[in-house]
């Protein structure tokens, strides 16, 4: 028994050095309830199974203690890193809103270009219908211009035959003139 008494502790030693070596933290529900199970499990093993248990506990205890400081300098760099985060978040907001502006001004630049072109296309079409159009027109002077040159060749031979035929008419009427004395 007075190994037992030493042993217990020894344990509970160990548990108060462990416990004062990290800062101290509420369990969570689950391993409440996880210790409890274990526990009352452990409760009927006699003096073997009370000090089983206590090595079992003190071994819970000690590993829910070093994840509890564990949790616990998590936590603080977690808020050190929320700060950083939520700086973070507003750089990057600014680089986006930066580049937003940028995108937005290479925008109106290309819309203005896209205009500009437009615009000269809009003139060339309407340069090449105005083309198409004067292209019409010579074509269609051109063949008036061939057709008035036919008819002043037919004019030309017209006026040669009436000339021609004056001619006749004027050498018959003179024919005429001396049979009829």
């Amino acid at each position: 028994m007075s190994s037992l008494y030493s042993r217990n502790k020894d344990l509970s030693s160990r548990t108060r050095k462990s416990l004062s070596d990290s800062p101290p933290s509420s369990p969570s529900p689950s391993t409440k309830a996880f210790r409890h199970d274990r526990t009352s499990r452990s409760d009927g093993g006699g003096v073997e199974g009370s000090s089983e248990r206590l090595s079992r506990t003190s071994s819970y205890t000690r590993r829910e203690n070093r994840l509890a400081s564990l949790n616990k300098t998590n936590d603080d760099s977690a808020s050190k890193d929320y700060k950083k985060l939520y700086e973070d978040a507003l750089a990057e907001n600014e680089k986006l809103k930066t580049r937003l502006e940028d995108s937005k001004q290479e925008l109106a630049k290309i819309r203005s270009q896209l205009d500009r072109v437009t615009q000269k296309q809009d003139r060339i079409s309407e340069r090449s219908s105005v083309f198409e159009s004067e292209k019409r027109e010579k074509q269609a002077l051109e063949k008036k211009v061939s057709d008035m040159e036919e008819e002043l060749k037919v004019l030309t031979e017209l006026k040669s035959d009436n000339q021609r035929l004056k001619d006749e008419n004027g050498a018959l009427i003179r024919v005429i003139s001396k049979l009829s004395k």
